[in-house]
């Protein structure tokens, strides 16, 4: 089966078990932000110098590959989407983040006041993941006011992991620059 299936063609896309939408309707616009911070953290999984970050952002990675299903599901298909055995996000996954948070938090690796993304390719891609998440964030936010999200969890999740994002980047700064010194 070819990737081109020209379904698309008319500016509809379809969810997860063939509902047809538009593209820009807003579960499509809440996936394809995650889709698109995937990729943004693909890229600082792909830069990182250090074990510590391509070690944390994978499951991360795979969290959101989960997260992009269940934003795909109209709330109608949910039982279907469970019964099939897909995962939604959960607490734990949050939990997950917590402590990852705590664990760079306990290392005081940032300072107070506004950061300036760029201190290193790293960083600033972890940083680009983490203005992205905050989309993330904003668009399932409106898909939860309209009714449209039956896993409030996402929203945790997604807040949570964009605090992480900008840990992460003050860590990689801090250890760039006990490098140079």
């Amino acid at each position: 089966m070819s990737i081109v299936t020209r379904t698309g063609d008319d500016g509809t896309t379809a969810l997860m078990y063939g509902r047809r939408v538009p593209k820009h309707h807003p579960r499509v616009q809440a996936y394809g932000a995650v889709d698109e911070l995937n990729s943004a953290l693909g890229i600082a999984r792909a830069t990182a110098q250090h074990d510590f970050v391509r070690e944390n952002i994978l499951p991360i990675q795979k969290d959101l590959v989960g997260l992009m299903g269940e934003l795909a599901t109209e709330l109608a298909d949910m039982p279907r989407y469970l019964k099939d055995g897909f995962a939604v996000v959960s607490s734990e996954q949050t939990a997950r983040l917590d402590t990852l948070a705590r664990t760079i938090e306990e290392q005081k690796v940032y300072g107070k006041g506004w950061t300036m993304p760029g201190e290193n390719l790293n960083s600033a891609a972890l940083d680009n993941a983490r203005s992205v998440c905050r989309r993330c964030e904003r668009d399932s936010s409106m898909l939860a006011e309209q009714g449209h999200l039956q896993n409030k969890e996402i929203l945790v999740y997604l807040n949570r992991l964009s605090d992480v994002l900008w840990l992460m980047a003050r860590w990689v700064e801090a250890q760039e620059k006990k490098e140079r010194d």
